[in-house]
């Protein structure tokens, strides 16, 4: 009997074809090892498990460095007639109408499991058990609510404000500043700014905003175009200035003082 060698699998690129539209399905780009001797139906089994797509519905398209572009046709056919090598690409053509085919991508119907509150309170093995044993976060009988932490918060920045001499149309640099990269401006508001959010509190509810202490913010309108904003911040105005002038920073971040503009003639004769 002649000896017959066993045939090398060969290492070849699995892709699917790649959309340009925005909604179009994210393609496969792989490498498997392919044995020459398979037949194309095969060959399409084994891709069906990559790719999800049923063999009758696969169109195989075959492309080797130098040479044309092929489509696979005939699966009873042994596919290394189509001579591969390493580095060759078998793409693989989806012929169901896009209707037909599953959207693993879309899990807006999918049915997602909720674990009920009372069940995770009571697990013994959770972030949550973890935290009452450690007495951390809320649990902590020393802690403090974000609300008082707001007011204190409140308190010292009206200080900050009183100790620091802050008042509308002051001129003033933000800190930390140093050359050259000093930012300075002129004061345009002093005051609450509800639509900046604070951690744990909903300052734009109306009781908070109505009734309680809130932080105090410095907006600023600057000499140059470095800033977040025009004087407004979450959909409403505080100040009004250009685009990219305005930023709000907190009180102990704002020195005033007599600072005059800055401007190009400066800037030369600080270089010079």
């Amino acid at each position: 009997m002649a000896f017959q060698s066993t045939p090398v699998d060969v290492s070849v690129i699995i892709s699917t074809p790649s959309g340009t539209r925005a909604d179009a399905e994210p393609g496969l780009h792989t490498e498997r090892r392919v044995t020459p001797t398979w037949t194309v139906m095969q060959l399409k089994s084994k891709l069906e498990t990559m790719t999800g797509i049923p063999p009758g519905s696969q169109h195989l398209r075959f492309k080797a460095p130098g040479q044309l572009d092929q489509w696979i046709d005939g699966d009873d056919r042994i596919i290394g007639e189509w001579g591969l090598i390493k580095g060759c690409e078998i793409e693989i053509h989806d012929t169901r109408p896009k209707s037909a085919r599953p959207n693993f991508n879309d899990l807006s119907s999918v049915e997602k499991y909720v674990l009920p509150t009372s069940t995770y309170e009571s697990l013994p093995n959770s972030v949550l058990a973890w935290k009452k044993n450690q007495k951390l976060g809320r649990f902590d009988p020393n802690s403090v609510s974000p609300e008082e932490t707001m007011y204190r918060q409140a308190e010292k920045d009206k200080e900050e404000v009183e100790k620091r001499g802050i008042s509308v149309s002051s001129r003033a640099v933000i800190l930390p500043s140093s050359p050259p990269h000093i930012r300075r401006g002129t004061i345009r508001f002093v005051g609450p700014v509800p639509t900046i959010p604070y951690p744990g509190v909903a300052l734009e509810s109306d009781q908070v905003a109505n009734t309680d202490p809130l932080p105090i913010w410095v907006g600023i309108e600057l000499d140059e175009p470095t800033g977040k904003n025009d004087g407004t911040v979450g959909g409403k105005r505080y100040f009004t200035c250009s685009n990219k002038m305005g930023v709000f920073v907190k009180p102990d971040k704002v020195e005033v003082g007599d600072f005059p503009p800055l401007d190009l003639e400066d800037e030369l004769l600080e270089e010079i």
